[in-house]
């Protein structure tokens, strides 16, 4: 007979008296009370270290990030299936340098505003330990960029890795971990997961030590995220809409298109999901598409990949995840399509259920709304991203600065991306937008911040006030009044000083 149980010191079976062997689902549990143990220990050195401590620290991050990107990125390709070791690397090389570019001199810690006139002074302190979920999509370059913004905040980090990429999570925790430590990190500063299961992320996220979450990944998981108790920052589903205006470079526009589409086999979810025409763009669009190297689905075609790309119960099937369009073709039993195609387009009319070109495609394929007018586009790409991608991102291609500018205002997007390939333009790397792979889409996508999420999210700001008023100023009392009334009397002499000369 077994006899399960759960203690604070370890969980347990046990068969005749005796310890058998720890359950999965309870020792990730202990592992997890023990590494939120050692980075409550971590955060106690780490609150009272200098902002140079903190970069010393970030930098290391940066240089092993850097050092180890190429090897980090065949790793996630080869035990995911997802994307391209190439773009991989850039990804890795994105977060390890551009963003250390960006956040090396920013003050996140001690004061970091003085304000003499009106006597404040800001102060930086850290948000304590954080929960930093990170998906088999990104798994490698996501760490490196959670870490180092952890780190440059002063806040200890526990990651908790997607199960399909475990090992390369891992390996990127134990890479950037020994770096930051030889740079004076205390021990459980960084930490992993060794044994992911749902209870442990739960238990994490739930813990009393975790002050915040950090969540990267599908919409099941944020919304458990935000439902934990603990305070969280999230992101959505992306599923931007691209509108190729008729002052557009066509081209060039479509070129953009596709590189960001094909850019590690569309897993950044900044990436475009559909392009969106007026009637009279559509000759000189698709004509670019084709000359390009997209593939333009027929009307067969179209019904049969479409009943691939997503599950009986509306979600994208994973199989379509990162591969090749040679892969998704075969898998779905696309015979024509040649070995050159760069991305599969297929023709959509409707949004929402019904039309999976509609949603969310995280591999090379690309839907294709054509409507009557700008309005009609307008109205289109705003029910597009409230179906799905409400507050992600939007993407024109236009030379006139005015439409840019009004479908701006218009789109319930936290990001509106102009000329320029989405996928990267997002997350900042072909836009100065802050460097980033957590992108918050604001109140209407039901996350908690519309930024590039970076350490000045991850920091609480104290505000110290000196007192420059008294309660009889704020009464209005009998000192004003006493005021106004020597007022009324100068006057007063005045004015007779001044008619007793006229006369």
């Amino acid at each position: 007979m077994y006899i399960r149980g759960v203690g604070d010191a370890a969980p347990y079976v046990l068969r005749k008296g005796k310890v058998n062997h720890l359950d999965k689902d309870l020792k990730s549990i202990q592992e997890v009370r023990d590494l939120l143990a050692q980075a409550k220990k971590a955060q106690k050195a780490l609150a009272v270290m200098t902002q140079q401590q903190l970069d010393a620290i970030t930098a290391a991050i940066s240089r092993s990030g850097a050092q180890h990107a190429r090897r980090l990125a065949d790793m996630a390709v080869e035990e995911t299936g997802f994307g391209k070791k190439a773009d991989k690397e850039i990804k890795n090389r994105f977060a390890a340098v551009t963003l250390y570019e960006a956040i090396k001199d920013q003050k996140t810690h001690g004061i970091l505003a003085e304000d003499r006139e009106h006597r404040t002074v800001d102060i930086g302190v850290p948000v304590g330990v954080v929960a930093g979920l990170v998906p088999s999509t990104n798994p490698t370059s996501t760490v490196i960029y959670k870490a180092m913004i952890c780190m440059k905040a002063g806040n200890p980090i526990v990651f908790s890795p997607h199960p399909g990429a475990v090992n390369c999570i891992s390996e990127t925790v134990n890479v950037i971990r020994r770096a930051a430590e030889e740079a004076g990190a205390p021990a459980g500063a960084i930490s992993c997961i060794t044994t992911p299961t749902i209870e442990a992320t739960n238990a994490l996220m739930g813990h009393d030590a975790t002050r915040l979450i950090l969540a990267t990944g599908g919409a099941a998981m944020v919304r458990a995220a935000y439902s934990s108790g603990t305070p969280a920052i999230g992101v959505g589903a992306g599923n931007g809409p691209a509108y190729i205006h008729h002052t557009a470079n066509v081209e060039q526009a479509v070129r953009r298109i596709l590189d960001s589409k094909t850019f590690d086999n569309g897993t950044i979810c900044a990436s475009e999901q559909s392009v969106i025409m007026e009637a009279r763009m559509e000759p000189a669009v698709k004509a670019a598409l084709r000359a390009q190297g997209a593939y333009l689905l027929d009307e067969e075609e179209t019904k049969q990949l479409s009943r691939f790309i997503l599950r009986p119960n509306g979600t994208m099937n994973p199989a379509i995840v990162g591969k090749s369009v040679s892969t998704v073709a075969q898998l779905a039993g696309l015979n024509r399509v040649p070995p050159s195609a760069r991305v599969l387009v297929a023709r959509e009319t409707g949004v929402g259920k019904g039309h999976p070109y509609s949603s969310e495609k995280l591999g090379p394929i690309l839907g294709c709304f054509v409507e009557s007018d700008e309005e009609a586009v307008l109205s289109r790409c705003i029910e597009i991203l409230e179906w799905e991608g409400a507050g992600h991102t939007f993407s024109i291609h236009t030379e006139d600065e005015s439409v840019a500018k009004r479908f701006a205002a218009a789109v319930p997007a936290s990001r509106v991306l102009v000329n320029t390939p989405a996928a990267l333009g997002g997350i900042g790397a072909t836009t100065c937008l802050f460097p980033a792979l957590t992108l918050g889409c604001g109140a209407v996508g039901g996350s908690s911040s519309s930024n590039n999420i970076g350490p000045l999210d991850l920091i609480n700001i104290k505000r110290v006030a000196w007192g420059v008023k008294e309660l009889e100023e704020l009464r209005g009392g009998s000192s004003a009044a006493a005021s106004c009334a020597v007022d009324e009397a100068l006057l007063s002499r005045l004015v007779e000083q001044i008619m007793g000369r006229l006369r």
